[in-house]
């Protein structure tokens, strides 16, 4: 006899699907409405981040992880996140990017992830973090040759 046990409730707490009404829909899709619904700043900066993506690496792909937007190009580049006060870009291997216009402000400590939180009303460096996405999509490159 055979016992299973039972998955750690965190696990089961943190576990994220994609809803049922959103399997079939396309990543465009998905991103398209989450902007939608985010009526506000979030949802506005979320497609200028979005926009600046495709502009920084034409070869970026769009795809719906997590419940959440990511931007892959040889793997996971950053995901888009949003909270109550912030939007935040989590870039999956950030901790091996040089980053000289200090975007980085947060997920500091870790050895391998490094985030941006944006604040209503904060600036973005347009050509900084396009230089930033260039250089996770190089490194993507890099490690999967």
């Amino acid at each position: 006899m055979s016992i299973t046990k039972p998955a750690p409730a965190a696990a089961k707490r943190f576990a994220k699907k994609t809803p049922v009404a959103d399997q079939g829909k396309t990543a465009a899709d998905l991103i398209d409405a989450r902007i939608a619904e985010l009526a506000d700043w979030r949802g506005a900066l979320l497609a200028r981040i979005r926009s600046l993506m495709h502009s920084a690496d034409s070869a970026i792909v769009e795809e719906w992880k997590w419940n959440t937007p990511v931007w892959s190009s040889n793997g996971i580049i950053c995901t888009g996140e949003t909270y109550k006060k912030t939007v935040k870009l989590t870039f999956a291997k950030g901790a091996s990017l040089a980053d000289p216009a200090r975007l980085f402000n947060a997920s500091l400590d870790g050895n391998t992830r490094r985030a941006i939180d944006f604040a209503q009303g904060a600036t973005v460096d347009e050509e900084a973090l396009k230089a930033l996405v260039r250089a996770a999509a190089a490194l993507n490159r890099s490690l999967a040759a």
